[in-house]
């Protein structure tokens, strides 16, 4: 009866510590999914965040978009009145001068018909007077064109010509920043033309499009053909890389240990071209670099690094691109963002 015992309890501690092994990737199971309850959570708080802000800054844009209306609305009406104004006044001018030959002539008619009630002796004594007074100069007609209002000056094409003006007026920036592959230590500007490194880390999702190791962060678009340029001043920066990145290589983890990106910047005091998981190259570069010029040909292959204040080449990439690819930004230090210079709203076909 002991020995049975003894067994039954063998069997009943091998069968416990059975199902404790299974039950660890349960545990497991179940930690991951409230990890991703809570990431999900946090996401959903985000959305909303990112709704009101985006709300909060199309209204803006819309208020400075009225104020740029009304501003040229008060243009034009203001050429329109000072055309009536001085329009008025020519035509008062004539009709002041032509109410002046109008009494003249009354007088002269009515002076001749009371020289031809005369006497036939002193009619005949001043007719040649009297003819003298009948010779007048009728108006010329031509002085009275062009007094009405330019109408065509004031509405041809006015939404088009209005909207050309605005297109003058408006700057285009070559390359947007994607606020949802930001790293947590990156704080973008509210049009998203400017990043720059803080040591605070913004609450942001956890998201697979995000970065989550190093301080970098994309372009919105994709670039699969033609030729595409950017302007980006990287002021005093000490710590910043700029280049492009293919659209499915990993944003997680350790991303220059893997291939996909090419990129030019300034490490540890030094320029370096480097296209992962291979070891930067040292660039020859002299003078400090305030702005950096990025031109990629994608159909030829080529994506080249050059110092537009100087117009002086730093480095060129050459690769059979065979996907598409995102502009790239990295930065690591406070002291200057990244900021991708705007160019005319008509010179955006040049990098379309």
């Amino acid at each position: 009866m002991g020995m049975h015992l003894v067994e039954l309890r063998h069997l009943v501690l091998t069968d416990k510590e059975n199902l404790k092994t299974e039950l660890k990737p349960l545990q497991e199971r179940l930690r991951i999914l409230e990890e991703l309850k809570r990431t999900l959570h946090e996401t959903a708080e985000h959305i909303v965040f990112q709704t009101q802000n985006i709300e909060k800054q199309i209204k803006e844009e819309f208020v400075k978009l009225h104020k740029m209306l009304s501003k040229e609305e008060a243009t034009r009406i203001k050429a329109l009145r000072e055309e009536e104004e001085q329009k008025s006044l020519m035509m008062k001018e004539k009709i002041e001068r032509m109410g002046r030959e109008i009494s003249s002539l009354t007088i002269t008619i009515k002076t001749i018909e009371e020289e031809m009630r005369a006497e036939d002796a002193l009619f005949l004594q001043n007719y040649e007077t009297t003819m003298k007074r009948t010779t007048c100069v009728l108006p010329d007609s031509e002085n009275i064109s062009g007094l009405l209002i330019n109408v065509p000056k004031h509405l041809s094409n006015l939404r088009f010509n209005l909207l050309q003006k605005m297109q003058e007026k408006v700057e285009f920036s070559p390359v947007i920043l994607d606020p949802n592959s930001a790293h947590c230590n990156l704080i973008l500007s509210g049009d998203l033309t400017s990043v720059r490194y803080s040591d605070e880390e913004q609450i942001v999702p956890d998201n697979p499009e995000r970065f989550d190791m190093f301080a970098c962060v994309l372009g919105s678009d994709a670039f699969d053909s033609g030729s595409h340029c950017w302007d980006v001043d990287v002021g005093d920066s000490t710590g910043w890389f700029l280049g492009v990145m293919t659209e499915s290589a990993h944003r997680r983890n350790k991303i220059f240990s893997r291939s996909g990106i090419w990129l030019v910047g300034h490490f540890c005091g030094e320029y370096k071209a480097h296209i992962p998981p291979q070891s930067p190259t040292l660039l020859p570069v002299k003078d400090k670099l305030q702005r950096v010029r990025v031109q990629l040909d994608w159909d030829s292959g080529k994506l080249s690094f050059s110092d537009p204040l100087t117009n002086t080449h730093i480095h060129s990439f050459t690769h059979r691109f065979t996907e598409r690819v995102l502009p790239f930004f990295g930065i690591g230090c406070n002291i200057s963002p990244l900021q991708i210079l705007p160019v005319n709203s008509q010179e955006k076909s040049v990098n379309v």
